[in-house]
């Protein structure tokens, strides 16, 4: 029988297009996965378009470390317990199709606080140091924060930025329930974050993703428009561990 060299070719390209599909998708689920910023929450380590790659197995995987959130079982595999400090992608509690991006502040059974724009922790003061003045240009205008250096109880140290006097710089106290974190944006004066309780509230460990470990690529125009890519990429911020 006389073989025909087109439907092999045919058949070839797509038996490597699906095993590409398969390994792509088995990376995306168990290793890495990329995750754009879109906004300014996360300011100034994480600026609106970065595009970080988010480590899967750092903290055990649940039904959200998979495509479309399938409900193959319930809890979390290979459980790790997420350090403090830690940049996390999560799932919106009250809408687990959203994806969220922020620090991991409080721990199960901690007992968080702000006053006076100053962070508790088991009613222990967090240190906040004036480092400079931070200037975000979105392009339409630049705004002035004035940016500050955190170190939470296990030394982990970040920048943080303080706009001025709003409600969320005086709260209660937050009781961390077992099982759960609380989450706060960098940017503290303009994040939707755990202090919200009724839009993010505290976060179940099984709506972990994963932890950000490294900016992949920066660019401050929008990805598509390719042409501007000579002048819009921040070269300095690709590759920055997170």
């Amino acid at each position: 029988m006389t073989k025909n060299p087109q439907k092999e070719s045919i058949f070839g390209f797509f038996k490597t297009l699906i095993l590409a599909i398969l390994f792509a998708g088995i990376i995306r689920s168990f290793l890495y996965e990329p995750f754009h910023i879109p906004s300014g929450s996360m300011l100034p380590n994480l600026l609106v378009g970065d595009y970080v790659f988010v480590s899967k197995y750092s903290y055990g995987y649940s039904r959200y470390s998979f495509p479309f959130g399938f409900n193959l079982f319930s809890g979390r595999i290979f459980k790790k317990t997420p350090e403090r400090g830690d940049i996390a992608v999560f799932r919106l509690p009250s809408d687990p199709s959203i994806n969220y991006i922020k620090r991991v502040i409080g721990l199960p059974k901690d007992e968080v606080q702000i006053r006076r724009g100053i962070l508790y922790i088991n009613n222990q003061e967090v240190a906040k140091v004036y480092k400079d003045i931070f200037v975000d240009d979105n392009g339409d205008k630049k705004t002035e924060f004035r940016m500050f250096t955190e170190i939470l109880p296990n030394k982990k140290e970040f920048y943080t930025l303080d706009q001025g006097i709003t409600p969320q710089d005086e709260t209660g106290v937050y009781e961390i329930p077992q099982g759960h974190y609380f989450m706060m944006g960098d940017n503290r004066d303009n994040s939707r974050d755990s202090r919200f309780l009724s839009e993010v509230g505290f976060v179940p460990e099984e709506n972990l993703v994963g932890k950000a470990t490294i900016i992949f690529f920066s660019n401050n125009a929008p990805f598509w428009k390719i042409w501007q890519w000579y002048s819009s990429i921040r070269f300095k911020r690709i590759f920055q561990k997170l």
